[in-house]
């Protein structure tokens, strides 16, 4: 069984370590353009997130992973979190295949729309916890006896 990173209403989380994930190193000039653009979506969700606040888990913020930087990434857990803003409407095909090899690497993402941080933050993160559950929890129910 995978060690436990922490609990999250009162459901163990186990870690999902992601290894050797693909880097492109020319990428890196474009880390500071775009944490200095600080998408208002993304600096309120980081400001939920950062520092272990959030259920003791450690978040990245513009991880570049492969010829793509990520909005946000949980090492621990191999996931992703995307902040989709209104031009993301304009890019569905791009999305698509930006997530498609992000879960080809054995990768999660999960969506959430700049939008609903923006408005609706505590759902944002009962759904952020609840997809955690989903992905990386274990109940007492699902163990096998």
């Amino acid at each position: 069984m995978k060690e436990i990173l922490t609990h999250i209403n009162g459901v163990p989380i186990h870690r999902n370590f992601v290894e050797k994930l693909p880097f492109n190193p020319y990428l890196k000039v474009l880390l500071k353009e775009k944490r200095k653009a600080g998408i208002l979506g993304e600096v309120l969700f980081w400001k939920k997130v950062r520092a272990g606040t959030f259920h003791d888990i450690d978040f990245d913020r513009q991880r570049i992973i492969g010829n793509y930087i990520v909005d946000f990434y949980v090492k621990t857990l191999g996931l992703v979190i995307e902040i989709d803003g209104g031009s993301h409407e304009e890019k569905i095909v791009y999305d698509g295949i930006r997530q498609e090899y992000l879960e080809s690497l054995g990768l999660i993402v999960f969506r959430i729309s700049d939008f609903d941080i923006r408005n609706n933050m505590t759902i944002v993160m009962k759904d952020l916890e609840y997809f955690i559950i989903q992905y990386f929890g274990t109940t007492p129910s699902s163990k096998i006896p």
